[in-house]
């Protein structure tokens, strides 16, 4: 009988196979399932922040966050769907030359944006669902207060939480290859997110439903008033939360997204696993 597992020299080549694949998609499939992975991501920020709304305990409420969100990648690595996140790893493909670096920009730049146009299709149709008037508006004041966190980060705090974010994510997507059974992808899946979301890390693809959700959220009278009451955020806290705001975070994130799936995860592992075929 066989191993249920691939060794990591396996996973390394499934993986370098799949960024061939990525690289050579159609554009109107790629956009589709960046799309669709933009609708799976944006569902594992609304039902972990519901879940954890209410809790004061910063850590307890952290850990149900965390126990929540890898619904998401889960539901892209078993149903389908391209994420921006882990596709920076089609850096491995472009090394042993399966792939060109132009093919590498144009997945990653059409995935980033069909993500968002998922992520706000979900964060539109939450609010609208009526989901944020739970506990009397307190999930819409959350909602604007998780946002508005994120854009008030500094440049350096947001690209470092990029790196260490992605670092996880890029191998929670490699331990699912790893597996050769549902089961053992789903656990491959959750440990490494669950992680992530804990240690409070950025992901671009995440931001692109919790800003525009606070930015939605904040248009309703009702939560503003419940974010002053919950946690003292005034108007005027509250004009940091713009789309400006959300562009100050997005680069940072995005660039240090990249930086840990592409050379923290990908470089590196081709360099211990492969003969590099194309200099970097």
């Amino acid at each position: 009988m066989g191993n249920n597992f691939n060794s990591p020299a396996e996973v390394v080549d499934a993986n370098i196979a799949a960024g061939k694949v990525k690289a050579n998609l159609s554009l109107s499939k790629m956009i589709l399932l960046g799309i669709l992975a933009g609708f799976f991501i944006a569902i594992g920020g609304e039902a972990s922040s519901l879940a954890s709304h209410n809790i004061a305990n910063v850590g307890l409420a952290r850990t149900i966050t965390g126990a929540i969100f890898p619904v998401g990648l889960m539901m892209i690595v078993l149903v389908g769907g391209e994420l921006f996140t882990g596709n920076t790893m089609i850096v491995m493909a472009v090394m042993q030359k399966e792939a060109t670096w132009l093919q590498y920009a144009r997945n990653l730049v059409v995935v980033f944006f069909s993500n968002l146009v998922g992520s706000l299709i979900i964060a539109y149709l939450t609010y609208f669902s009526g989901q944020w008037n739970y506990t009397d508006g307190a999930l819409g004041a959350y909602t604007m207060k998780i946002a508005l966190g994120k854009v008030n980060l500094s440049f350096g705090t947001a690209f470092a939480s990029g790196i260490l974010c992605n670092i996880l994510v890029c191998v929670a997507v490699l331990m699912a290859i790893s597996a050769k059974d549902i089961a053992g992808k789903i656990l491959a899946i959750f440990f490494p997110i669950f992680a992530f979301v804990i240690s409070g890390f950025e992901h671009c693809v995440a931001n692109m439903y919790y800003i525009p959700a606070g930015l939605i959220a904040k248009t309703n009278p009702q939560y503003v008033e419940k974010a002053e009451e919950l946690y003292g955020i005034t108007a005027d806290k509250l004009n940091a939360l713009t789309v400006g705001g959300m562009v100050k975070n997005m680069i940072p994130v995005t660039l240090g997204n990249i930086v840990g799936g592409a050379v923290f995860v990908g470089v590196l592992l081709v360099l211990i696993n492969k003969k590099v075929k194309q200099t970097v």
